[in-house]
This record gives C-alpha cells, structure tokens and sequence, in this order.
C-alpha cells in the first residue's frame, strides 16, 4: 500500500502551481492555493507535510501535527525560527541552488534601473520632459557585494561583466578570485551595494543609520536577501534627507504583514511595513514584490527540486537539503 502522505503547498502562485503538477508523481495527492498559511485559515494542518515560502506564519500548534516542512526558497530562518520556537520534531527543507542567477540578475536590473533614473524616465514620457533626467552608466562604477554566496558570487560576476569595480563582504572568503575588503570600508567606497547575505541572528539590522551614514552621496542600496537586514525607518530617512541616491528592494521587513496589507488595501499595525510603503512613494526606490527568483528557468528548477526534496523525504524521513 503506498504510504506516501497528502502534501499542501502554500503560496503557489498560478505558474508555479502549474509547473509543481507537471513534476509530481501523478499518485501523490495534493492541493494548492496560492494563500498563506494564515490566510487559508486552517486550524490543523491540512497535510502531513506542507510546503511554503517565506509569508507563511506556521501556527505553533502544527508543531506536533506535522511530518514534513519544506520551504520552497533559498532563505531558511523563518523554518528554523519555527523549530527553535516549538521544538518541533517535523524534517524541514529548503531550496539552496534553484534561484542564484535569476535573484543576481534583478538586482542588476535594479541597480541599473535606479542609475538611469527609470521610473522618473517613464512618469516624464507624458510630458516629453528631460530635466531632471540624467543618470550614470555602470562601467567603472563600484560595487560592494555583502554576502557572497551563491547568489552574491553570480552578483560579483554580472558586475564585473559590466566593467565595474567589484569588492565583496564576508565573513568567509569562499572565492580567491573576488577582492574583499571590511564592511566599514565597502559601504565608504561604493557607488552601489547590494546585500545578499544570509539573515542570522548577528547581521539583523545590519544597514542602519549608524552604517549608512557613512556612504558616498548618491550611493544606491539593493536587497535581495532578507528584509530583516536592513531597517526600514533609517532607509526612509536616509532617502528623505537625500543621503542616499536610490534603493531597490523585492525583500521586506514583517513581511508576511506587509504582503496582507497591500492585498487588502488595509494599514499595516506593523511600523516596518509602514515604513517601507512610504519608501515606495518616492521615484527613486524601486520596489517589487519579492519576486526576484522568477523566472521560467528558475521556477522549473524550483519545482523540479521541490519534488526531488518530497521524494527524498517520502523515501527516507529526511531532505536533500536540511534546514540547518
């Protein structure tokens, strides 16, 4: 008798759903939706096994009601926060390889976006106006990876293919090839920053006031890792006072409450979520919607690994990739 259990996957948006059934086997029983947890509203866990990304709140009374977690995303420290919250004896897994080169190539697209002033470019085409319009090229500008794992080695590589000044940041110097150098010194010498580190309990709030003060004016800061990394109310200062040039984000701070607030229409009881709402009234920050891993190559992989992850499990009680 075939005991592998029913599965639920959370956040499933159209595409991603779609791609999911293709890789499954067609005897697993599933269902999707493209709410989260707490917006599906469950009070049990639907599934022996469920499946999220990164809005998702697990309700700390799935703890023991579940076998399996896997989280569909590269970053972890919203399963691991829930282990470590509720002793939870479930096998949790994640993504670490699927995304790397479609996450660099958004930050090169905002960075880039925000050089050229583009959403300036395009409100003006109304008017056919150019004031106000001038913007930098890349080449020769310099950049300061923070974090080069995988995804900050493909940002290191985009950017030196571009012909800038690349420099990274971290705490282990995994690539003798890239030139790294002290935060302090990155973020005083950078035309452009990008943070693509891992969210741990040290480097929370990592780009604050204190730390960005000390950046060049017109400096622009990209995140494309964690929103926890950086603190909304200093970004919107930092932005009001023009001490930086422009921000591009697709993370975000309380996330999971900034996601229900924008679907709603509703205010966010989250002071970061609010923060970061006005940030994206101003024309140079950019903001998406934490959609920087999609891609059609990128989402075929995920599906394709997300399967691999469930098979191991079913088979052996364990993932490929155990969140640490």
């Amino acid at each position: 008798m075939d005991t592998r259990p029913h599965v639920m996957f959370y956040e499933a948006f159209q595409e991603e759903a779609e791609e999911l059934r293709k890789h499954l086997p067609h005897d697993v029983p599933s269902e999707f939706t493209a709410l989260t947890i707490q917006e599906h509203g469950a009070s049990l866990p639907p599934a022996d096994v469920i499946s999220i990304r990164t809005q998702s709140v697990i309700p700390e009374v799935w703890a023991g009601k579940v076998a399996g977690i896997l989280t569909r995303s590269t970053g972890h420290d919203h399963v691991a926060a829930y282990r470590a919250a509720t002793g939870t004896g479930a096998a949790c897994g994640y993504l670490p390889l699927y995304c790397a080169r479609a996450v660099a190539e958004q930050a090169m697209l905002l960075w880039s976006a925000l050089l050229r002033r583009l959403p300036t470019q395009v409100a003006q085409f109304r008017t056919f106006h150019r004031d106000g319009l001038t913007g930098r090229e890349i080449e020769g500008r310099k950049l300061a990876v923070f974090g080069v794992g995988n995804i900050g080695r493909e940002v290191v590589r985009i950017g030196e293919g571009l012909g800038m000044r690349v420099v990274g940041v971290d705490v282990v110097q995994r690539h003798p090839a890239v030139q790294y150098v002290l935060a302090e010194e990155a973020i005083q010498r950078a035309d452009v920053i990008v943070c693509a580190m891992n969210l741990t309990a040290e480097n929370r709030g990592f780009f604050d006031l204190e730390r960005l003060k000390t950046a060049r004016p017109g400096t622009i800061l990209v995140n494309i890792a964690r929103g926890e990394l950086c603190v909304p109310a200093d970004l919107l200062r930092l932005i009001k006072e023009g001490r930086l040039g422009g921000i591009g984000m697709d993370v975000y701070n309380d996330e999971p409450e900034l996601a229900v607030a924008l679907r709603t229409g509703e205010e966010s009881p989250s002071p970061s979520a609010r923060a970061v709402h006005a940030l994206a009234q101003f024309p140079n920050v950019i903001c998406t919607p934490h959609n920087a891993f999609n891609t059609v190559e990128s989402v075929e992989r995920k599906c394709v690994q997300s399967v691999e992850q469930l098979q191991a499990f079913w088979a052996q009680g364990v993932f490929l990739w155990p969140v640490p």
